[in-house]
């Protein structure tokens, strides 16, 4: 693994390359920089949303998804490592089933809106949507372990869930609720 930063600007990047956890450079263009830009910029935003009041069970569990995330980080920073075990991909699976049996089902498709905090939510559902991509995009040039890939894949439908589970959380006890795409043919019909 490679040194842990002890000093920010090395200026080894200035000719368009980065070195990864084994010591080798590679373009800052390549698949693998681009998947773990992608990842980071995830990890990023759920600290974004994290700034906003929700309920502690979903503060606990975004916290431990960042740290998955910096797991996943380093793997695709090191080729051929793991450091994201299958057990955090059980995790999510488990919050996920636990979230969603708490919802009411959907009868429409909802907007990516509503609270603050449900609407950051959904900002991270597309960033892990687009960090996946990279991810595949990265496995089809490169042997990559399933697990990042199906995290990232899971981890978008949590986002989605955890941001209508925070469309309903009011501090001051209130009921919320999604906002519901107002659809056309839907509204034809039941006219």
């Amino acid at each position: 693994m490679g040194q842990r930063l002890t000093q920010i600007a090395t200026r080894t990047g200035d000719d368009g390359t980065t070195g990864l956890g084994d010591n080798t450079r590679i373009a800052k263009s390549s698949l693998r920089v681009h998947a773990m830009g992608d990842v980071d910029e995830l990890n990023s935003s759920i600290g974004v949303l994290l700034c906003e009041t929700m309920p502690d069970a979903v503060r606990t569990l975004l916290v431990e998804i960042q740290h998955q995330l910096f797991n996943l980080g380093g793997e695709l920073s090191i080729p051929g490592f793991e450091l994201l075990k299958p057990e955090a991909l059980l995790a999510l699976d488990q919050a996920l089933a636990t979230h969603n049996a708490a919802l009411p089902k959907l009868q429409e498709f909802i907007l990516p809106a509503g609270t603050r905090a449900a609407a950051l939510a959904h900002v991270c559902r597309t960033v892990a949507r687009r960090a996946e991509r990279a991810v595949v995009a990265l496995g089809a040039q490169e042997p990559l372990k399933d697990t990042p890939r199906q995290y990232l894949n899971r981890l978008s439908d949590l986002m989605f869930v955890l941001a209508r589970v925070l469309n309903r959380y009011r501090s001051d006890g209130s009921a919320g609720d999604d906002v519901y795409w107002r659809s056309e043919r839907l509204a034809r019909a039941t006219q």
